[in-house]
């Protein structure tokens, strides 16, 4: 069966909120890619991490490195499916600009300070960065990405149903977007990719850094299947070939599964638009009953070998102090606040707002000395 029927995307595009010439050698979801390549925020993801914090060694993720495994799975998945590859790449290469330091404790530690605004939300403060934070242009403020790159991001996680803030108001308006229909078929694949990766960079690094072996996580039955398969092959190979070879394993099968199932899901739908995927409720991108499962005790094996780990905890505690201590600091003291964010505090006119965005803007090296300099007391 062909699927080269939602590769028309790029044809019927919405186009972006500020009116601009396109290029003639490149799409407009090639542009959308490199803008975000290009920016700012895309490079500082090179110093945020996910789980360790960044001085704690060399070999673990980054936010960089981690969008980037992304955009590969999903580039690979679109051309497999024969859907739009720039458009997916884009929306897996933006999907974690909006992340804090110190990854998810430093995004849980900055939504408690800002729960009277609504909280924080690293994928509303991503469309954040591209439509407004980001300032490389002359006539307009964010990235001009185009809708479609847009959307894939706010549904990044299927329909919308919270409260949107302010910012993105005039943008929905401009785009008449339905909240509750599904992402495009491009942002399932960046979704499904981001969940491929993110488990097995997960086992790659806690193999790596020793908080557990592969005797424990062989009691994840699909980590078993796949150790008892390189084991029977493989008995003299050193272990850290088959740590590599079981991650590799591993990512394989979950896509073979995605794969077959979703075909099976396009055979039953039969989808003649792409706006057929959208009016389909749930994610025609998606594993098998069996799949989910297996993935779901892998989670719960991590997450609590790995994220309730004693030396992850304590890495955690003092992620979420950092950045609650500077923003109380910021909040008592705002000269301090560097002469740029000065600037957008009298735009914006919201303290705390201003400052949440100041320090989802740092990256954890950054975070640190900024602590270091206003809260070691010795220090001069």
């Amino acid at each position: 069966m062909q699927y080269s029927i939602f590769s028309q995307l790029a044809k019927n595009s919405q186009g972006r909120f500020h009116k601009e010439k396109e290029d003639r050698n490149r799409t407009i979801y090639m542009r959308d890619r490199d803008r975000i390549i290009h920016s700012t925020s895309f490079r500082r993801l090179k110093y945020k991490t996910q789980v360790f914090v960044h001085h704690e060694g060399d070999y673990y993720r980054t936010r960089l490195s981690h969008s980037i495994e992304v955009s590969q799975l999903a580039r690979s998945l679109s051309k497999l499916f024969r859907v739009n590859e720039d458009l997916s790449e884009t929306i897996a290469l933006a999907h974690d600009l909006g992340h804090t330091p110190f990854g998810h404790a430093g995004e849980e530690a900055l939504n408690i300070k800002l729960k009277k605004k609504g909280g924080f939300n690293h994928n509303l403060h991503a469309l954040k960065i591209l439509t407004n934070l980001e300032q490389r242009y002359l006539n307009f403020d964010g990235l001009n990405l185009t809708w479609e790159s847009l959307e894939g991001i706010l549904k990044h996680n299927g329909p919308v149903k919270t409260h949107l803030p302010n910012f993105m108001v005039p943008i929905l308006k401009k785009f008449n977007c339905n909240l509750k229909k599904s992402p495009s078929f491009e942002a399932q694949i960046a979704s499904i990719s981001d969940d491929i990766a993110y488990n097995n960079n997960d086992i790659d690094d806690g193999l790596h850094a020793k908080i557990f072996d592969l005797d424990e996580i062989s009691e994840v039955q699909l980590v078993k299947e796949k150790l008892m398969k390189i084991k029977k092959k493989n008995l003299k190979l050193e272990k850290k070939r088959v740590q590599h070879e079981l991650v590799r394993s591993l990512i394989k099968s979950m896509i073979d599964d995605l794969e077959k199932n979703t075909k099976k899901n396009l055979s039953l739908i039969k989808p003649k638009s792409c706006n057929e995927i959208k009016d389909y409720k749930g994610f025609v991108v998606s594993f098998s009953d069996e799949m989910i499962a297996k993935e779901d005790e892998l989670r719960k094996f991590l997450k609590k070998k790995m994220y309730f780990n004693h030396s992850v905890k304590i890495m955690t505690y003092k992620a979420k102090k950092i950045v609650s201590d500077l923003f109380d600091l910021f909040l008592v003291e705002p000269q301090l606040l560097p002469d740029e964010w000065k600037k957008k505090l009298k735009q914006e006119n919201d303290l705390e707002i201003v400052i949440g965005d100041y320090i989802a803007s740092m990256t954890d090296k950054n975070a640190i000395n900024i602590h270091e300099k206003y809260f070691n007391l010795y220090s001069f």
